[in-house]
């Protein structure tokens, strides 16, 4: 695939999550980090017809929850409701996270999930 395609495959991922928000402009960082996060982070590896980019989604959420990294968990769930994932199923991924990664990477998660998702939404 040519880096042209990667950056438009990219692109439309971004779009998708963040509404074209966090990529370019929540999340400050260099041009050049930033085209590789668009062109190979979601040009490819978010790319592949065997999983959907919802599933994707939960995959990164969950993965951000046992790594216990709130600001990635702040932008992905925000991706994760962009996308129609229901709060109801963020809350039962980091319930689940929480058995396998630790209470306090799940209290985390509540934390920034609170932040960017309120409950009373």
């Amino acid at each position: 695939m040519a880096n042209d395609d990667k950056r438009q495959k990219g692109r439309e991922i971004v779009g998708k999550l963040f509404k074209d928000g966090p990529v370019g402009e929540m999340i400050p960082m260099p041009k050049r980090f930033r085209r590789f996060t668009v062109d190979h982070v979601f040009g490819e590896i978010w790319q592949g017809e065997n999983m959907p980019i919802e599933e994707r989604s939960l995959i990164t959420c969950a993965m951000l929850v046992a790594l216990n990294r709130e600001d990635e968990m702040r932008v992905h769930f925000t991706g994760a409701k962009n996308l129609g994932h229901p709060r109801e199923k963020i809350e039962e991924l980091i319930i689940h996270a929480a058995h396998y990664a630790g209470w306090p990477a799940a209290v985390s998660g509540f934390r920034a999930l609170a932040d960017v998702w309120p409950p009373e939404e």
